[in-house]
């Protein structure tokens, strides 16, 4: 699962990845069979209370109230209707549907887990499960082709203990995200059991995304010394490195027919690489500026399309291939106020699609959050995440809504 101070985006680097992102993403492979049982049994002992939800396929317990409910879209949300509310409570983030689009799988930080675990539930909110084994920290799941089983990121091997971020001086350096080595991609069936290593590396491997034609996967990784992009098969063979040029390259998804990549990286035009290679020295990005782009899925025909100077991060492709959806502070560059944006990729003409921003007294600017976009495949619905309606700061939920592809005539002219 991707600018100071966007406090959502620092949490989800993985596409977080952020926070989708660090967000937001091999060749040897290592079969993971007694060894993330133990680690599991390491830390349930020392877990004050066992719970449903706290061994890989429990369910979660209900939360209140019982979902999905019903929300109404806020004023110039003309593309959303009958928008339903997911989660309730905690930290959920980056919720992508599966192949039948019968369940959404999702990161969150929930009861007493202190890092983002992987979870899958029903579309309508119900039937909670936990996935991956509940020790180190997880990011970027998504469903394998078939449902059977649930790609993710995960440091469980290399210690049942989340990694430390690294140390530095905030006041010097800014909003960064820490990249963590001991992120492993896995495979995992669908009710938690079976973990299984599929990407086992030096370095960060994490942001893995699959294409909806099922034959390939893109992810993120830094072993050739810088963060690039990368695809393989499903089965983890046949590793190609899709992009060479300096700058974080991160948080890819395939376009429907699995002809193209939509990805976040920088203006390279205005990278300062010599900073940009310090920082990742110390296993640090900076994330302030970053556009979309996209690519043929072989690399080639690279071409951004935003170039707004802002936090643009968690593309998306729309099924008619013409438009990809995003979440930018483009309207308050220095702020933490991110909204979903719509482009076509050919004009570049933008339209904005959320428009929260929190009146309430007493509220905090990073809790205006709408990110990590995803349409179905008949691009009908749309699943994203939002800080709206939540009851404590933080706290980013879960949301569908209907997609309104023809505005009515009278509707007021999006922001550009």
């Amino acid at each position: 699962m991707l600018a100071p101070p966007a406090t959502e985006v620092e949490r989800r680097p993985g596409r977080t990845h952020p926070p989708r992102m660090l967000l937001p993403s091999f060749t040897p492979r290592i079969r993971l069979v007694t060894g993330a049982a133990l680690l599991g049994l390491a830390v349930l002992a020392v877990l004050p209370t066992a719970r449903a939800e706290d061994a890989p396929g429990g369910d979660a317990p209900a939360a209140q109230p019982t979902p999905p409910r019903a929300c109404v879209p806020l004023p110039g949300e003309k593309r959303l209707a009958n928008v339903r509310q997911l989660t309730f409570g905690g930290e959920n983030a980056e919720a992508y549907w599966s192949f039948d689009e019968k369940h959404l799988v999702f990161q969150s930080t929930r009861g007493e887990w202190p890092v983002d675990q992987i979870y899958v539930m029903d579309r309508d909110g119900k039937n909670v499960t936990r996935v991956s084994t509940g020790t180190g920290r997880t990011t970027c799941a998504y469903f394998m082709p078939g449902d059977e089983r649930i790609l993710f990121a995960s440091t469980h091997m290399d210690s049942p203990e989340p990694p430390k971020v690294p140390e530095y001086d905030p006041r010097k350096l800014g909003y960064v995200w820490p990249l963590f080595a001991s992120y492993d991609i896995y495979t995992a069936k669908a009710d938690g059991t079976d973990v299984q290593p599929l990407v086992q590396n030096p370095g960060y491997d994490a942001e893995a995304t699959v294409s909806p034609t099922g034959d390939r996967i893109v992810f993120t990784s830094t072993r050739d010394g810088d963060i690039e992009l990368y695809s393989m098969a499903i089965d983890g063979s046949d590793v190609k490195r899709l992009t060479h040029e300096p700058g974080y390259d991160g948080g890819a998804f395939f376009s429907w027919d699995g002809k193209h990549i939509v990805w976040r990286a920088p203006d390279r035009d205005h990278l300062d690489v010599e900073g940009y290679r310090e920082l990742l020295a110390r296993h640090l990005v900076k994330p302030s500026a970053l556009e979309i782009w996209i690519m043929a899925a072989d690399g080639s025909g690279k071409r951004m399309i935003t170039r707004n100077g802002a936090a643009n991060f968690a593309p998306f492709w729309h099924p008619d291939g013409r438009h990809v959806i995003y979440a930018s502070n483009v309207h308050d560059p220095r702020g933490a106020n991110f909204e979903l944006y719509l482009v076509d990729i050919e004009t570049l003409e933008t339209e904005r699609v959320t428009w929260f921003e929190r009146t309430r007294p007493g509220a905090h600017r990073s809790d205006d959050f709408d990110g990590f976009p995803m349409f179905t495949r008949d691009g009908k619905t749309l699943v994203w995440c939002s800080n709206r309606h939540n009851d404590k700061a933080n706290e980013t939920n879960v949301f569908v809504a209907d997609w309104v592809a023809e505005l009515p005539v009278d509707a007021e002219t999006p922001e550009k």
